[in-house]
């Protein structure tokens, strides 16, 4: 239908409706966008007030799905926070397998058996050449008497239970025994606890006590700075400085043990003996490792 308008010059002239959109100034025509838009703010408004999307979908079914969903995080009681401390610490702590443990192990021990094989018979042919060194395989022999087996079973009950008590009543050695046991001890088998007890201490106590201990002299002071250097090789893997002072204290009395019964037999089985208590004690004991079963 044309339109009327009347102009200031009192004359009269028809348009069409479609001219009309030129001649409506700016203004006229952003009102008429802000009242469209107002009144679509306003149905959607009313939709969600209803439960529903503008696209029709009902958002009450969507926040119960959602609700249910988090229901299903928390299972067996746990919290989320729970489930997301657990898995952080999966993710950030990888244990080696036991293969890799076990081939470690087997490697380590024989490559220093073999160091301390080679001290021995070096300082045998020295000794019989002459030279002022003395004879590591007859300072500290293979043999073996009765009286070793009580002083075997002395040192392992006696380094044990400082061992325990030290665990219970100091946290950082409780830390560092802790950490070193997890990396070596949680991916065992129990059989293969024999291994990886008696390979370190065979293998360690022929380089140290059964080579270097007679190289430095068969006396305390001898003792004390192969305990030392024994204690210091203790660290790291988690271990602290607590550990290493706790392995010189051992390295000591396996020395003195040495002296005494001027064989490489006792601290070999005091260490191994030792070694697999320990690895027992923490494999019933432990939190980490009840976890782990």
């Amino acid at each position: 239908m044309p339109l009327t308008i009347t102009h200031n010059f009192s004359w009269k002239q028809t348009l069409p409706y479609d001219s009309l959109k030129v001649l409506l100034p700016k203004s006229s025509r952003e009102y008429r966008f802000c009242t469209t838009a107002f009144a679509r703010q306003k149905s959607v408004k009313k939709l969600r007030k209803n439960g529903q999307s503008p696209n029709g979908t009902i958002l009450k079914t969507t926040q119960k799905s959602l609700e249910i969903d988090e229901s299903k995080v928390l299972t067996n009681g746990s919290s989320l926070e729970d489930n997301n401390n657990v898995n952080s610490m999966e993710n950030s702590v990888n244990f080696p397998s036991r293969s890799d443990v076990l081939q470690a192990c087997i490697v380590t021990s024989g490559l220093i058996a073999a160091f301390g094989v080679v001290i021995r018979q070096v300082s045998h042919v020295a000794s019989v050449e002459g030279l002022p060194i003395l004879d590591c395989s007859t300072a500290v022999s293979f043999d073996i008497e009765m009286w070793h087996i009580e002083l075997i079973a002395g040192l392992v009950i006696l380094i044990s239970s400082c061992r325990y008590l030290l665990v219970k009543t100091w946290p950082d050695f409780a830390e560092s025994t802790e950490a070193a046991n997890q990396q070596v001890l949680t991916s065992l088998q129990p059989l293969d606890y024999i291994v990886i007890s008696f390979l370190p201490g065979i293998s360690e106590e022929l380089l140290f006590r059964g080579g270097l201990l007679p190289l430095f002299g068969m006396d305390w002071k001898s003792a004390l700075a192969v305990g030392s250097v024994f204690g210091i090789l203790h660290l790291g893997s988690g271990r602290k400085y607590s550990f290493a002072l706790w392995a010189t204290f051992v390295g000591v009395l396996y020395g003195y043990a040495t002296i005494l019964s001027s064989s490489i037999i006792v601290p070999m089985a005091s260490h191994a003996l030792n070694n697999l208590v320990g690895g027992i004690l923490w494999r019933t004991t432990s939190k980490s490792s009840n976890s782990l079963k």
